[in-house]
């Protein structure tokens, strides 16, 4: 067996315990968690919780930062919540006979949610088919680019694309497990992430990857983008 295949392998029984998913879906917007608070999302003791975290650090799935006393643990890179997003949209479609009665969290969820450090749901999907029919954009299976047009757009939206020095891919479509389409990641993803943030046009909610809308929100993404959910 070829070491891709080891590779692959082992990340499959990583994912296939059910407390390691709920600790990798809880870190896929791009925060950073303790482990008492993993413990309690992942429903184990923490001493489990423990033994699962040092299984995915050495995996290189999860990163560890240390901060005083403190120890955090967030996704290792925006590839591997790429990697869990497609894994989701998958579940779906070969599964669906699992999925439970839709909750209004599913519903504000496939509206609008952080995927890593980009936006996805509805609204990402509804951003990058914007941003693709203007040109700002091009996108295809293994990667994208921005266009002239598309960097002015950026600069006069205060989204700055690339910091200097960064090494990070500049633009690629990610698969939406909700929508089934691209929505965009890379430094483009992350940059027009943030701005939004900034301008308050989307908030965080608690305890969950949904992202709120708000009405300042509302206007802008239909006047800056022709975007109305």
């Amino acid at each position: 067996m070829s070491t891709p295949n080891l590779a692959l392998a082992e990340i499959g029984a990583l994912l296939g315990d059910p407390a390691r998913a709920n600790i990798l879906a809880a870190l896929i917007d791009g925060r950073a968690f303790t482990a008492t608070e993993l413990a309690g999302i992942a429903g184990v003791a923490p001493q489990t919780t423990s033994g699962h975290l040092a299984k995915l650090t050495q995996a290189n799935l999860l990163a560890l930062e240390k901060q005083g006393r403190h120890r955090y643990y967030r996704l290792a890179s925006p590839l591997v919540g790429s990697m869990l997003e497609s894994v989701m949209a998958l579940a779906l479609v070969q599964l669906p006979e699992r999925r439970s009665r839709p909750s209004r969290l599913d519903d504000a969820m496939r509206t609008a949610r952080s995927c890593y450090d980009h936006v996805a749901g509805r609204l990402g999907v509804a951003l990058t088919d914007a941003l693709l029919t203007r040109e700002h954009i091009v996108l295809g299976d293994e990667g994208g680019e921005v266009t002239a047009a598309g960097a002015r757009f950026f600069a006069e939206f205060g989204a700055q694309l690339q910091p200097p020095g960064s090494r990070r891919v500049l633009c690629r479509p990610c698969l939406d497990w909700s929508e089934r389409r691209w929505h965009l990641a890379g430094a483009v993803g992350a940059a027009l992430f943030g701005r939004c943030l900034e301008l308050k046009w989307i908030e965080r909610r608690k305890a969950t990857r949904a992202l709120t809308i708000t009405a300042a929100g509302a206007r802008g993404f239909a006047e800056t983008f022709g975007v109305r959910l």
